[in-house]
């Protein structure tokens, strides 16, 4: 086994406290939604949420500028020409292969973390989702104070529905990534990695010289 070196220390504590702000903003925003009691009171739900949501958007600022500083960004999330060419052998592989027992074509490497999928939903999640869904969620903070963006943006309505259809995407990306945390070469491999900072790999068995003569003499 070797091991590959894959995520910083600043990097896996940004993730879990993420995650962590993701879930409790999940939670309390069906709470909010639906009006069913889960985890607190109403007014309880609507400050968790408030102040869940300016935390994400301290961390989003955080995780922007160490990517942007690192030269991350663009290492690891920026697609590539050879990312294209390996869309569809990934999307293959993620369709049927894996339940064939195939191998994953995409090796993760320091220099190169995500596979051409992971990094087209990580962009547009980091790039699009969430900015959307911290400025939407900003505004319906102060909606007196903010009336002019609101009104800009198409009214309350508008703004409400942008909120909850994001919110819906991040929902459905969670139950996404959670599971496709379970396809490393363990089920908790690619958790562990998150953890400790590097997965193992199997090296690749070099066929010996006397091995290659077998093959050429059959």
């Amino acid at each position: 086994m070797t091991r590959v070196r894959l995520y910083t220390l600043s990097i896996r504590v940004w993730h879990w406290v993420n995650a962590f702000l993701i879930l409790l903003l999940i939670i309390t925003g069906i709470q909010l939604r639906a009006e069913v009691r889960i985890i607190a009171h109403y007014w309880q739900a609507v400050w968790l949420h408030k102040y869940a949501g300016f935390c994400m958007a301290g961390s989003f600022v955080f995780w922007l500028g160490y990517v942007l500083a690192s030269g991350s960004f663009r290492r690891h999330y920026l697609m590539r020409a050879r990312d294209i060419k390996g869309m569809v052998s990934q999307a293959i592989f993620y369709g049927c292969g894996i339940f064939r027992g195939q191998k994953n074509p995409f090796k993760p490497s320091p220099d190169n973390k995500f596979n051409p999928m992971q990094k087209l939903a990580y962009f547009t999640v980091m790039v699009l989702f969430t900015p959307l869904i911290l400025i939407t969620g900003v505004l319906f903070s102060d909606i007196l104070y903010f009336a002019s963006y609101i009104k800009a943006m198409g009214g309350l309505r508008v703004v409400d529905a942008l909120h909850v259809v994001v919110a819906y995407v991040f929902l459905l990306y969670l139950m996404v990534h959670l599971y496709m945390a379970t396809l490393g070469r363990t089920i908790f491999a690619h958790t562990k990695a998150m953890v400790v900072g590097y997965e193992e790999e199997e090296e690749e068995k070099i066929p010996e010289a006397s091995e290659i003569g077998s093959e050429r003499d059959s």
